[in-house]
């Protein structure tokens, strides 16, 4: 079912969430993350936090196939949807500046996680891409996180051509990415610099700062669930079904 750990030292949280398919996201792990994501932002000992995935692979390949493949009725398909939802809208919320740690290839939800982090470091092989349409639904519920970042008209180019990968190049032209580095390791060296560096501020200016940067989002309270439940009506249908079998094969 996956993991998800934090270490705390120096007043930075590290989240990282691992699963074995390429760190996917069945509801259960998008449950526990948005739970360790509120939990972590009542810590008073901890100025940021930084969000990473396991291993040196995918970053996030979205949402976990199997599930949306047993999804049976209106309801378990806005459930499911309202997961990344809720992982959203709990970094938004978080009082804490969230770091990005994008070591990897991001798909779907993976990019939506991506897009909600305050500042983001990736890799020259952070690729991105945003392939719902092809599965008979579409990025619903991230596209408000998404294009928050990178605007309507980057977000509608992923969206309206959901089999072509986006380069980091262009993550980082469009204001996805914050740093792009060739490797992990300078990745993980730059990361280290900069995170003891922007914990050594004033928490209260942080604090005030996060505030400023997700200005005129409250809405996503209820934005987010209505987005979800369009998802979950789509996942029913038989092309969504036909074309999760093809992707899963």
């Amino acid at each position: 079912m996956g993991t998800i750990e934090t270490f705390i030292n120096n007043s930075i949280a590290t989240i990282t969430f691992y699963h074995p398919s390429s760190n996917s996201f069945p509801s259960s792990l998008l449950q526990n993350l948005t739970d360790e994501i509120y939990s972590v932002s009542k810590n008073d000992d901890v100025a940021i936090i930084v969000l990473k995935s396991a291993g040196n692979g995918a970053f996030c390949a979205g949402a976990s196939f199997d599930e949306l493949l047993a999804v049976s009725n209106y309801e378990e398909g806005g459930k499911f949807f309202s997961g990344f939802a809720n992982v959203i809208n709990a970094m938004r919320k978080s009082p804490k500046l969230i770091i990005g740690r994008i070591h990897g290839k991001a798909v779907g939800g993976g990019v939506g996680l991506a897009s909600a982090c305050d500042y983001s470091f990736a890799t020259q092989k952070s690729e991105i891409k945003l392939s719902e349409i092809a599965i008979g639904i579409g990025p619903f519920v991230i596209e408000p996180a998404v294009s928050r970042k990178i605007g309507k008209i980057a977000m509608s180019e992923m969206t309206l051509n959901p089999t072509a990968w986006k380069t980091s190049k262009w993550a980082f032209e469009k204001g996805l990415f914050s740093e792009v580095f060739e490797t992990i390791e300078e990745l993980d060296i730059r990361l280290e610099e900069y995170t003891n560096e922007l914990s050594s501020y004033n928490k209260e200016a942080l604090l005030e700062m996060k505030k400023v940067l997700w200005e005129d989002t409250n809405h996503w309270d209820s934005l987010l669930y209505e987005r979800a439940a369009i998802s979950g009506r789509l996942v029913l249908s038989d092309f969504t079904k036909n074309a999760l079998e093809k992707f899963k094969k």
